[in-house]
């Protein structure tokens, strides 16, 4: 089984406990400057939203089929049976594609570094991986954010919205999202009033891919036969218009 992270928002206090322990995991600066930018960077890979309603936390979703892995070209990304999606920088070449095609706007650029890499949350997989929690699910004073199996976060989940439905939307975001991801959120207030996408289909990005591709073919061979038939369209009407010049010149009309 895979493990996930459950985030109940209604839960979250706003202390940024979770963003402090996600920085000192990387060794990255933590300060009341950084504290402040509610947005995710290179150097802050899980974010506090607060708003009038509450707050809503952002980080990667770690999804079940990665848009991310199945666009590098190089394998930088890699989905594991344990849930992360992790990055090997040292595949890394630079192309952003992964920014590009993120459904959930994830990956940050290190714009500012002479050799920039991209920087993500990896649901701290090294932790999970001694059979730890993730750094942000351990300090959270709360409960808001805890770690488990998926399935059990999903069944924990639907437990507390059918016990307090006026409390909650009655959605679990990530349960379906492109395919599931294996970060899961609790809100009592619209997602997309976080600036979560809503209209996202419950398909795997990179099928949907994968189908638009697999067209190409058909579409080059159609467009090569529709530009064949302009080409002799256009050629057979030039040669026409040649004959019919032929036939009215003076030259033709003399002989």
């Amino acid at each position: 089984m895979s493990k996930a992270i459950l985030y109940d928002a209604t839960r979250c206090i706003g202390c940024k406990l979770c963003e402090q322990a996600c920085a000192e995991r990387w060794g990255h600066r933590y300060d009341e400057t950084v504290a402040a930018q509610e947005k995710l960077s290179a150097e802050k890979l899980t974010a506090v939203l607060s708003r009038e309603d509450g707050f809503m936390r952002r980080l990667c979703m770690h999804c079940a089929d990665p848009t991310c892995a199945s666009v590098c070209p190089v394998g930088a990304f890699t989905k594991t049976a344990a849930g992360p999606v992790v990055y090997d920088e040292s595949k890394c070449i630079g192309c952003r594609y992964c920014m590009l095609a993120c459904p959930f706007g994830v990956p940050r650029y290190e714009w500012d570094k002479t050799l920039p890499r991209v920087r993500k949350c990896d649901m701290c997989a090294d932790r999970l991986a001694a059979g730890g929690v993730t750094a942000c699910s351990e300090i959270c004073p709360t409960g808001a954010t805890i770690t488990g199996e998926r399935e059990e976060l999903l069944a924990e989940a639907r437990r507390r919205i059918r016990e307090n439905p006026e409390q909650y939307i009655p959605h679990i975001y990530g349960e379906q999202e492109v395919g599931g991801t294996s970060v899961l959120l609790l809100s009592g207030v619209p997602f997309e009033q976080f600036g979560y996408r809503t209209d996202l289909l419950h398909e795997p990005m990179p099928m949907l891919t994968w189908r638009v591709l697999s067209r190409v073919p058909d579409l080059v061979l159609l467009g090569s036969v529709l530009l064949g038939g302009i080409w002799w369209i256009t050629h057979r009407r030039e040669e026409v218009a040649a004959a019919e010049a032929r036939k009215t010149s003076p030259t033709a009309e003399n002989g």
